[in-house]
C-alpha cells in the first residue's frame, strides 16, 4: 500500500501513533472511572488488593498470578462497558439482541471476578 493508497491514514505510522494510542486509552480510563461505577468499585479492589498480593504472595509467580487475577477483572470490566456503551448508542429501546449483549458481558465480569477469587484462594490456602 502506497502513502496515497492510505488516505488519512498515512501518518499513523512511529512514535506519534504510539503516543496517540497512549492518549486514548488515558481518554478511556478517565472515562470509564467518571461514568463506570463498577469499574470505580474494582479499581478500589485492587488498589486494597494489590499490595496484599505482594505481601501475601511467596513468589513472583504468586504475586503475578494475584495481581494478574485483579487486573484480568479490570480488563474485562472495560470490555463490559465498551459492549454496553455501543448498545445504548445504537439504542436505547428495550430488545432481545441488546440485553443479550449486556448479560453476556455482565457475565464475563463475573466470571473474571470468580477467576481471581479461585486464584486467590488456592494460592493462599496452598491448593489444598
Amino acid at each position: 500500500m502506497t502513502q496515497d493508497d492510505q488516505g488519512c491514514h498515512k501518518h499513523n505510522d512511529g512514535i506519534g501513533r504510539i503516543l496517540r494510542a497512549f492518549g486514548y486509552s488515558r481518554e478511556g480510563l478517565a472515562a470509564a472511572f467518571a461514568h463506570e461505577a463498577a469499574f470505580r468499585q474494582e479499581v478500589l479492589a485492587c488498589i486494597v488488593l494489590a499490595p496484599l498480593a505482594l505481601w501475601l504472595g511467596d513468589s513472583g509467580i504468586e504475586r503475578a498470578l494475584m495481581l494478574g487475577s485483579l487486573l484480568l477483572v479490570l480488563i474485562v470490566e472495560l470490555l463490559n462497558s465498551a459492549i454496553e456503551a455501543i448498545v445504548d448508542r445504537v439504542s436505547m429501546a428495550p430488545h432481545p439482541l441488546s440485553k443479550r449483549a449486556k448479560d453476556i458481558g455482565s457475565a464475563a465480569v463475573l466470571v473474571a471476578i470468580a477467576n481471581a477469587c479461585v486464584v486467590w484462594l488456592l494460592l493462599l490456602t496452598g491448593g489444598s
